[in-house]
């Protein structure tokens, strides 16, 4: 089917094919389509349908609560076409510098981080290259809808991704893999998000986030530490947690530390459980306080104009951290993330 986006910037056209996601369809050729979880929960790839049918698989999906159905407002990640179609995009459209590709992969080497925190991999048909703070959008064929990880890991032409998961009742995708069992096939898509680190922008680094928010971030340190960015350039990380025995990634967070030439600094936020002296004595350069992510970031950093500060975690968390960085000085361009739950 072809499908044709009208928008600010003007007309573009894609090929979409039968079954496809409209917003994978015009994603993998190019087009910057609007998204940012890109699995109906924000709302940000709306859309209203001029001409054309359409199937939309998630009706109640959270991020359609302001949609107007009667007049064709639709999730582009949430519908498919059923003919030649017509769209309305109140946004830009240009062209991507990466282009997202689906690709099969296979669940292997589950292991518990905490008592609701799983880290997991998954092993790739085919290679994949993505910048560091990026995310995939996984599916399987056992029941509907896709879920937003972020990478841990970072490479270039990687064959395996790791990803963390944090378990919610009731959340279908965790209980299924809360059993252990390794080589599931899933179908995943990607690498997405804006939200991304480049060494070439040489500019300091500003970290925060809340509980399984953190993987993102330690695929941007991941990625600065490989370039030796911080003998050049500073590093904040603001990792968020109810009480220490959520914290995880502790060790490697450590590690990145001891190789930072003391340009890297790591708080580790309790929000539900008071700060005792000495309690990460084991993990040398991270230190512990007390109270939400958010505001231990605005106590604590000031205002770095120099810094891109990247944000990940609960959704009220970003929006949080978002206002206290704009009123501690940083401006909104300098700040990035990819709102997903």
């Amino acid at each position: 089917m072809r499908i044709t986006v009208q928008s600010k910037t003007g007309e573009v056209a894609f090929v979409c094919g039968d079954g496809e996601l409209i917003l994978h369809a015009g994603l993998r050729q190019g087009l910057s389509l609007p998204y940012e979880c890109a699995t109906g929960t924000c709302g940000t790839c709306r859309a209203r349908v001029a001409a054309g049918e359409v199937d939309v698989r998630w009706h109640e999906a959270p991020g359609g609560a302001r949609l107007k159905p009667e007049k064709g407002d639709v999730l582009m990640c949430q519908t498919r076409a059923r003919s030649d179609c017509v769209l309305k995009v109140p946004s830009d459209i240009v062209a991507l510098e990466q282009r997202p590709v689906l690709r099969r992969g296979l669940i292997r080497n589950i292991r518990a981080l905490t008592s609701d925190v799983r880290e997991f991999e998954v092993h790739l048909s085919t290679p994949m290259t993505f910048e560091a703070g990026q995310f995939v959008v996984i599916e399987t064929r056992d029941f509907a809808g896709g879920r937003a990880y972020s990478m841990v890991n970072f490479g270039s032409e990687t064959d395996r991704i790791s990803l963390v998961l944090k378990r919610k009742p009731g959340g279908r995708f965790s209980d299924w893999l809360s059993d252990g069992r390794d080589d599931r096939d899933v179908s995943v898509f990607g690498p997405l998000g804006r939200a991304v680190f480049r060494p070439q922008e040489g500019r300091n680094v500003v970290c925060i986030a809340g509980g399984s928010g953190i993987a993102g971030m330690m695929s941007i340190l991941a990625c600065a530490l490989q370039a030796d960015y911080f003998r050049d350039h500073r590093g904040s990380v603001f990792f968020g947690v109810r009480t220490l025995q959520d914290a995880f990634y502790l060790e490697p967070l450590a590690r990145y530390v001891a190789a930072a030439h003391g340009n890297l600094h790591v708080a580790v936020a309790l929000s539900d459980e008071a700060v005792a002296a000495g309690s990460l004595s084991e993990f040398p350069g991270l230190r512990l306080a007390g109270g939400l992510v958010h505001a231990v970031a605005a106590k604590t950093m000031g205002s770095d104009v120099d810094a891109i500060a990247y944000v990940a975690g609960p959704p009220v968390m970003v929006d949080a951290a978002i206002r206290g960085l704009i009123a501690g000085g940083t401006p909104p361009r300098d700040i990035r993330y990819d709102k997903f739950s």
